[in-house]
């Protein structure tokens, strides 16, 4: 830890960060339905302004690594944040769907740096096997997304209109980049030797992606995460449009249903306390095979009214907070100089996987739970048949790895 902040200032100052782009997110949910009056769409065209943001949030990742670890974490910071607030504020203008897509994706581009550089963070700033439970921690920050976002774009909304609640989000932004720049200490030296050649860039990105720990955990966390990324874009179109329900009422059952991922990201904390982070990731992830097979099936069968579809939601949603911080920890745990850029393709594997999956929903009818059931279910399955793949390959991996001390590579109980 920096000296001269305490543990608990930077933890919260990195959740404030990671809370960006769920807060952007969430918090226009439950405008759906008046957004597509507005612009004369289906509800699912409108699902596509998440999609956009979503694909922004995963490339942009992958251009900020590089820049994370070459220039420090707080310059790429405040430049990005700067385009966040630039482009939300156009989304309070923006003419018509089409327009709102393209400002989605460019507001997604600046915000996304946040939620790499607090990643990259945990990993400058506290040990190694600390790293799952600091992630966990951040959940209760991100947790805040769900259980508040909706009722205050809901309001806002109500108050001044839908196009109001892209000012709040520049007005929130604006604060945390004061706190930022002036407050947050510097996670990483500047290192200079880091190429910014895009050659050299692939080539670094290449040699992260070919390390079979984080190969393995990376794409089998990206695919048990798309289960979220799926939930959120399909949700307005459950229970909105689905089940009939009032956007107020939309609200709280959104809030009830983040309580089930909160919850397992913190019951992740106990349970590191008996389970290596590879058991509870391994396990959690059958569960939620279980359940989202369980759920497709019965889906397709008409089985569940709005109660069984929320208990269903409620455990996949817990399985998703506990698998998450987990892969995350162990995708990462072989990196150290090059925190930075193994975050950032991190990101980019998780937001990416989930911006694809997403857009299919764009697609998809909307009258029926199905074809989101069908993918929540199926991106649990990928997962798990990832996992059994490549985790013997994983650990041989991370052994050769310590046996080695690799510049490249740090050792999973080192420092930041």
């Amino acid at each position: 830890m920096p000296p001269q902040r305490s543990k608990l200032f930077v933890i919260s100052l990195l959740g404030a960060l990671s809370v960006i782009s769920p807060f952007a997110i969430d918090m226009y949910l439950p405008a759906f339905k008046q957004m597509a009056a507005d612009f004369d769409v289906e509800p699912t065209v409108i699902s596509l302004t998440l999609s956009s943001y979503f694909i922004g949030l995963a490339l942009g990742q992958v251009f900020y690594g590089p820049l994370l670890d070459r220039y420090g974490r707080k310059k790429p910071l405040v430049a990005g944040l700067c385009l966040f607030i630039l482009a939300s504020i156009g989304c309070t203008v923006a003419p018509d769907i089409h327009t709102l897509i393209a400002l989605r994706f460019i507001q997604a581009i600046g915000g996304c740096v946040a939620q790499v550089a607090s990643i990259a963070m945990v990993r400058d700033f506290f040990p190694v096997k600390e790293n799952a439970k600091i992630l966990s921690l951040l959940f209760l920050f991100i947790a805040a997304s769900p259980l508040l976002a909706p009722s205050i774009g809901g309001l806002v909304m109500k108050v001044v209109g839908w196009k109001f609640v892209f000012l709040v989000m520049a007005v929130m932004v604006s604060g945390i980049l004061a706190l930022t720049y002036w407050l947050l200490p510097e996670g990483h030296v500047p290192d200079k030797s880091i190429s910014l050649r895009p050659d050299r860039i692939l080539a670094g990105y290449a040699a992260i992606i070919t390390n079979a720990r984080f190969a393995t955990y990376a794409f089998a966390g990206a695919f048990s995460f798309a289960g979220l990324f799926t939930y959120v874009a399909g949700s307005p179109i459950i229970f909105l449009n689905v089940f009939g329900l009032s956007e107020e009422v939309y609200g709280v059952i959104f809030a009830v249903l983040a309580v089930g991922f909160i919850g397992g990201s913190q019951l992740n904390v106990l349970l590191l306390r008996w389970f290596d982070s590879e058991t509870l990731f391994a396990r959690l992830l059958m569960i939620q095979v279980v359940i989202g097979v369980v759920f497709m099936v019965g889906a397709w069968a008409g089985w569940y009214g709005l109660a069984g579809t929320l208990i269903l939601l409620f455990v996949f949603l817990s399985c998703v907070g506990i698998t998450n911080p987990n892969g995350s920890a162990l995708a990462l745990a072989p990196f150290s100089t090059n925190a930075g850029s193994a975050s950032a393709l991190l990101g980019f594997l998780q937001l990416g996987t989930g911006a694809v999956i997403s857009t299919a929903i764009g697609g998809s009818s909307p009258h029926s739970i199905f074809p989101i059931i069908a993918i929540l279910g199926t991106t649990a399955v990928i997962a798990l048949m990832i996992l059994l793949a490549g985790r013997s390959r994983a650990r041989q991996s991370m052994m050769a790895s310590e046996a080695t001390d690799s510049p490249q590579l740090a050792p999973a109980g080192g420092e930041a």
